[in-house]
C-alpha cells in the first residue's frame, strides 16, 4: 500500500557519557559498529527514511553529549522535539539512576500542553556478559512512568530497529492526536463566536 501523508520527526536521544547512544544510532542509521566510538562533543545529527503506519517519515535524530559540561548546551536541543530516546548501560547501575534526571530534563523544556511526551527506554550493552541491572528493575521503572522499555545490544543489532520504529509510531500516534486537538479546538472557537454573534444581533 502507497504512503500518502509525510511527516519530519525531531526525536533526541539522551543519557550519561559511555551508554552507547552514538553506537546504537550508527546501528540503526548505517547497520554498523564500529569499536572505538569517540565522545559525541555537543551534538550530532542523523537521519533515517521509514515508513509508518502508510506515513512516510523523516527521522531527525540527534545524538547528545552525555557529559556533565555539555548538559546546558545540549538542553537547548530539546525544544521542538517530537520524541526522546532515554538510554542507559545495563552493566552501570549509575546510568541508570540518571534517567530520572534526563527525563526530567526532557519535560521541564517543554510547553505545559505537552507533558504527555512519547518516551522510549534502550538498555543497552546486553551482548556483555554481566550486568548490574536486571530487565526486572528497568521494567518497573518505565511501566510506573508508563513508558515502553527495550533490551538492546548496538554491537550485535539486537531490537535496535524495533526500538526506534517504536518512538516513531509513538511520535506520530502524539503528533496526529494534537492535530486533531487543535482542529477541534478551531471549529469549537469557531461555534462559539458563531453563536455570540447570533445573540448581538
Amino acid at each position: 500500500m502507497s504512503t500518502t501523508k509525510s511527516v519530519n520527526m525531531k526525536i533526541i536521544i539522551i543519557g550519561s557519557i559511555d551508554v552507547g547512544k552514538t553506537a546504537l544510532l550508527d546501528r540503526y542509521v548505517n547497520d554498523r559498529f564500529i569499536a572505538d566510538y569517540c565522545n559525541t562533543l555537543g551534538v550530532n545529527l542523523l537521519t533515517k527514511q521509514i515508513t509508518v503506519e502508510n506515513t512516510s517519515v523523516k527521522l531527525q535524530i540527534w545524538d547528545t553529549g552525555g557529559q556533565e559540561r555539555f548538559k546546558a548546551l545540549v538542553s537547548t536541543f530539546y525544544k521542538g522535539s517530537d520524541g526522546c530516546v532515554l538510554t542507559f548501560d545495563v552493566t552501570n547501575r549509575d546510568s541508570f539512576y540518571t534517567l530520572e534526571g534526563w527525563r526530567n530534563a526532557v519535560l521541564n523544556s517543554l510547553k505545559t500542553e505537552q507533558k504527555d511526551f512519547p518516551f522510549t527506554v534502550l538498555g543497552n550493552k546486553i551482548d556483555l556478559p554481566y550486568r548490574e541491572i536486571t530487565s526486572g528493575e528497568a521494567e518497573a521503572w518505565c511501566e510506573a512512568r508508563n513508558i515502553s522499555y527495550y533490551e538492546v545490544s548496538a554491537k550485535e543489532g539486537t531490537h535496535v530497529e524495533q526500538a526506534f520504529e517504536n518512538i516513531a509510531r509513538l511520535t506520530l500516534a502524539q503528533i496526529s492526536q494534537n492535530k486533531d486537538m487543535y482542529l477541534m479546538n478551531s471549529i469549537s472557537l469557531e461555534d462559539t463566536n458563531v453563536r455570540k454573534r447570533r445573540k448581538c444581533c
